[in-house]
């Protein structure tokens, strides 16, 4: 039977709002650690939490409880990232106000949050949304703007006509936008872009002084992509093209060039006779991604201009050519292109039947590229040799002679590209500039902010292609702060990573109306100790963020270089595992893999409940037939599938307290796990037996096993081991295991005739932050008059644990056949004979000889006897 949790989970809830027992204290607490662990902030979608989310929330909470009784001062916020997309599509739809829909879905969030007792510091919930903090948003792109880290530029952009609004590269799939499917383009368009690769190389280098997985600090390293080159400069007319090239080494063997589509040189070069060919292959362009472009793997598109360049090194015309596979926001848009020695270069090659020469030994060029080292063939002037010399001496050789003769230099490049910052979107914060046609672009004075959006009904772009804000004409018409002549307001908006690149020093001072943070509380309270979400903002999220800070930081308005010392990913949540039995068009099954089954005849499908199965090895098997293996399989959650899990219907069904414990048990938390009902059950029967051991079921008054006796021996000891484990595994963040101590721990209590209230009261204290509802609700039966969240946290005593003497199986040829009992530090010959003596042993030792005596320390005692 079930513990009431739902009136015990409701009680306490309402008791920790009503008394704010979380509340971090305003100011500096110099007599304490500070210690900030931070959740990624939500989008308020819709669709309200599903049990992804509680995952994150757990972890961090566990640990924000456990701080405080270690006497921390703990800062645990939560927040919105309440801007998007999906708000404004809505309100198209419906004509409602995006604020009203996000004001609806941030309170339903709330009330899911609360459900499941996260120790959350309410009293300094933000949104991204609320005026005062778009005024500090506002003022922070002011900074970059100030400091010529923000500029407009005419960029090709995945414009998508349907929504009306830029996408970044990750919200468009497959050529079309992932909210809503629409098709989507490149054009040129007004943008503005923050000079993020001006920082390109400290956000590289300071990643070795961040505690993150390696696997995310890679990416980030990739996405930067710092490559060693030169920039080389190839004569085409009377126009000097300059490529960029991390293989200088291989100019001899330069047999083209490549342009991007988009590349401004194209319409200059292009002859009367391939003009048309180059505009609709330009036009074709447009359509595709970045991502489709750059697929190593399509088939390789291109056409000539018409026109030729002057390979620098040995005066030879090569032929200049567009294809989609160079970009134009990459490097120069130009390549120059050595098809015998990259692998994309070769295919076109191979495609347009152009030349191809082999410039470094070792490979086979007339079958593919070659791409190894080896020494330098092919390539000599009058002027300099490379012939013979290995790859990395011929890079530094020619570098020379490029700049001695003023033709090219040493360039360090980066893939990073400068940040595509604004949104042809209503829903976003307003940027706080002005355009004057005798100033130019002209900030809005820091006394103005915030700029606020106006009220508007129409939320859809403009005919003519105009961001939403353009329909504003009066709030568009405004004064010149310079010159106080008419001008007009900026209408794009900034995207939705603007609010979610500073929340987390906002959370340190929300009321501050008098800067975006206090100085002193955000030297007290950074760097972010513990920064826990899911690994989809292993990228773009941390890197924008660690790129604003570190510009407040050279302002001097933070006091770190790096926002978030420790960076941890939870793994996802998979759907419910699906069992699937295969049998034959006879109806008689065929096991999983087998060979028949791999044959790949059409076998009818059946699904499998999973009181159906049951794991042998590492296969799954028919409990009617354990012969034939059955597919088992989990999916991703989603909507379609039908797999998703409503955390309300579990809480509902089996408690908070359950929910949470459960998703933390269910493996290691960095790990990609699949739900399990059966699992939330399996929690909830162990609740169910902590709350069985200090409360009587049947009448809700004290366990008559409860006692004021001292503890025994025994229970001093399982004390505090459990006490041990689950302090080091909190600290190690080893949730999973922490719990199966607590549940070694209150199975051997079940066997206690006596429960004494002390060792009862201490255990409560080690599952509190794992199930703080339930150890609230047993602290104060126990006979405390207050929350136990700030009682100090359990100490173990090594002393305790020390054993005089240990019980050890005994096998014989691998299967158990009796239990010793010796001193803890008794000779390996003593345990020996205890082991032949042992009663349940000497049986099966009769009449034979013992080859193999095996002990292993405090573990087992094994004897191979024939």
């Amino acid at each position: 039977m079930a513990y009431p949790y739902s009136t015990i989970e409701a009680k306490w809830q309402q008791y920790w709002l009503e008394n704010r027992t979380f509340r971090t204290p305003p100011g500096v607490d110099a007599s304490k650690p500070a210690y900030y662990v931070l959740d990624m902030f939500p989008y308020p979608s819709g669709q309200g939490l599903h049990v992804g989310h509680p995952e994150g929330y757990t972890a961090t909470d566990i640990l924000a409880r456990y701080k405080r009784m270690k006497g921390f001062n703990v800062l645990h916020p939560m927040g919105w990232d309440a801007f998007g997309l999906p708000a404004e599509q809505y309100a198209i739809k419906t004509g409602t106000h995006p604020a009203v829909s996000t004001a609806r879905n941030i309170a339903r969030f709330r009330e899911q949050l609360r459900m499941l007792g996260f120790s959350y510091d309410w009293d300094r919930e933000i949104s991204t949304t609320d005026e005062d903090y778009v005024r500090w948003t506002q003022w922070i792109f002011l900074q970059l703007f100030n400091r010529g880290l923000a500029y407009e530029s005419e960029m090709p952009v995945n414009w998508c006509p349907g929504l009306g609004t830029v996408l970044a590269n990750e919200e468009v799939i497959d050529g079309k936008s992932e909210c809503g499917g629409f098709p989507v383009i490149r054009k040129p368009m007004r943008q503005w872009v923050l000079r993020i690769t001006e920082y390109a190389e400290r956000l590289l280098n300071d990643l070795d002084d961040v505690d993150w997985p390696e696997s995310i600090k890679e990416m980030q390293r990739n996405w930067i992509g710092r490559s060693e080159g030169a920039e080389v400069d190839f004569m085409l007319g009377g126009e000097t093209l300059r490529v960029f090239t991390t293989r200088p080494d291989t100019l001899f063997g330069a047999t083209y060039m490549v342009l991007a589509p988009e590349h401004p040189l194209v319409d200059e070069i292009m002859t009367a006779d391939q003009q048309e060919a180059v505009l609709a292959y330009r036009q074709a362009a447009t359509r595709k991604s970045e991502l489709e472009r750059t697929e190593l793997a399509k088939e390789k598109t291109g056409v000539f201009t018409g026109a030729y360049a002057i390979n620098p090194v040995n005066g030879q015309e090569i032929p200049v050519w567009v294809a989609d596979y160079v970009l134009w926001g990459y490097g120069t848009g130009a390549i120059m292109a050595v098809p015998a020695h990259d692998v994309r270069d070769y295919a076109f090659a191979r495609k347009f039947d152009l030349p191809i020469v082999e410039v470094v030994q070792g490979g086979n060029v007339a079958e593919e590229a070659y791409t190894g080292s080896g020494p330098l063939v092919n390539s000599a002037n009058s002027d300099i040799s490379l012939n013979g010399l290995p790859v990395e001496e011929a890079k530094r050789t020619i570098i020379d002679w490029l700049v001695a003769r003023g033709k090219g230099g040493r360039k360090v490049n980066y893939k990073l590209r400068d940040w595509l910052f604004s949104r042809q979107r209503f829903w976003g914060e307003p940027f706080p500039l002005v355009h004057c046609e005798k100033c130019g672009v002209v900030p809005v004075p820091e006394e103005q902010l915030p700029v606020r959006l106006p009220e508007m009904e129409d939320y859809r772009p403009t005919p003519d292609g105009q961001p939403p804000l353009a329909r504003a004409e009066e709030w568009c018409q405004t004064t010149c702060p310079k010159c106080g002549a008419p001008a007009v307001r900026e209408t794009n908006t900034m995207p939705q990573w603007a609010g979610s690149c500073w929340y987390y020093l906002r959370y340190i001072d929300p009321d501050n109306t008098r800067a975006f943070v206090d100085p002193e509380l955000e030297a007290y309270w950074m760097p972010v100790d513990l920064y826990v979400g899911g690994t989809e903002h292993a990228v773009l999220h941390l890197l924008y963020s660690r790129f604003w800070h570190k510009v407040l930081f050279d302002i001097g308005a933070v006091s770190t270089k790096e926002p978030f010392r420790q960076l941890v990913n939870q793994g996802m949540i998979l759907g419910e595992m699906e069992y699937t039995l295969f049998r034959r068009a006879d109806g008689t099954p065929v096991s999983f893999q087998s060979p028949e089954w791999a044959a790949g005849r059409a076998w009818t499908e059946e699904k499998l409940a999973e009181a159906d199965v049951e794991k042998k090895g590492d296969r799954f098997v028919w409990r009617r037939d354990p012969l034939v293996a059955v597919r088992a399989k989990t999916e991703k959650m989603s909507k379609s599938r039908g797999n998703v899990i409503n955390p309300d219907d579990v809480v509902r069904a089996y408690g908070a307290d359950s929910l949470r414990l459960y998703e933390m048990f269910m493996g290691p938390l960095t790990q990609v796990k699949p739900w399990s009902m059966k699992g939330v059950e399996g929690v909830s029967r162990f609740l169910s037996r902590v709350y069985r051991l200090v409360l009587d079921e049947e009448t809700g008054g004290l366990s008559a096993r409860l006692s004021d006796d001292p503890m025994t021996r025994e229970q001093e000891r399982a004390l505090h081991a459990v006490i041990k484990k689950v302090t080091l595994d909190i600290e190690r963040m080893e949730f999973n295991t922490a719990i199966s101590a607590m549940m070694i721990f209150v199975n051997e209590a079940q066997g206690w005739a006596v429960l004494p209230r002390e060792m009862l009261s201490t255990f409560v204290l080690v599952l509190s932050p794992f199930a703080p509802h339930l150890a609230e609700e047993l602290w104060s039966r126990l006979g405390h008059d207050r929350t136990l969240a700030y009682e100090p946290w359990p100490v173990w005593d090594d002393a305790v644990l020390h054993e005089d003497e240990i019980e050890l199986p005994v096998q014989v040829n691998g299967k158990v056949r009796g239990r010793i009992r010796v001193a803890a530090d008794a000779e390996e010959s003593f345990i020996l004979a205890a082991a032949e003596a042992c009663e349940g042993v000497r049986p099966f030792l009769e009449g034979k000889t013992i080859r193999k005596r095996i002990v292993i320390p405090k573990r087992m005692v094994n004897l191979v006897a024939v």
